[in-house]
């Protein structure tokens, strides 16, 4: 009996210790570095509900570019709530004709069609490619670090919404990583089999030099 006594006791305060210890979650604290583990945490003391809700997915993205596409990110950087939870999401505007281009990220992602309708896919590590025409309610999976895209191939403005499993999820694009930077144009050209006249046009488009 003493034992159980002893036993009973023990994980009382075992688990007063932990209640008191607990951290249900790590609002991001900008004036701090981000770090591999994330940022660091504001003072649960100062936080409010406001804190906790994120709006601008209301509103369409700016579609102004040569993908015609607005993208509304609600990552750690702008929803700092998200900070070590291990999600986020985005609102993506494609006009007609409008495209994800090609991208990886070290997230999965999983989007949802509002309106409209888009060709989506992905390319295995086998270069096996998975892509279909999806509709309204319709969703997909496009797993981590592969490379996927979505096009709008309806003929009105099409509406998604993703969400990843990392509330840093990282975003790289094909084209932009080949063609916004100083990798001279000659490598470019043996990397892809690309011919110049087609490498220069992709830098003038996206600022790349050399």
């Amino acid at each position: 009996m003493d034992s159980l006594k002893i036993i009973l006791s023990f994980t009382l305060l075992v688990s007063l210790s932990s209640a008191t210890s607990v951290v249900d979650f790590c609002v991001a604290d900008f004036r701090f570095p981000v770090t591999p583990a994330g940022y660091s945490c504001k003072n649960p003391a100062n936080l409010t509900v406001d804190d906790f809700v994120f709006s601008s997915l209301s509103v369409p993205g700016n579609m102004s570019n040569i993908f015609n596409l607005g993208v509304v990110p609600a990552f750690d950087v702008t929803f700092p709530a998200l900070n070590g939870l291990g999600l986020s999401m985005v609102r993506l505007d494609l006009g007609v004709g409008g495209v994800v281009p090609i991208h990886s990220h070290r997230a999965s992602e999983l989007i949802l069609v509002i309106e409209g309708t888009i060709i989506a896919g992905f390319i295995g590590s086998d270069n096996t490619p998975y892509y279909k025409t999806l509709n309204k309610g319709d969703i997909m999976i496009f797993p981590a670090s592969l490379l996927h895209f979505q096009v709008n191939n309806g003929n009105s403005p099409a509406l998604a919404f993703v969400s990843l499993n990392s509330a840093s999820p990282g975003f790289q694009t094909t084209t932009f990583a080949l063609a916004s930077n100083d990798l001279p144009t000659d490598v470019i050209q043996k990397i892809t089999l690309l011919d110049t006249t087609q490498v220069r046009k992709l830098k003038t488009v996206f600022g790349g030099t050399n």
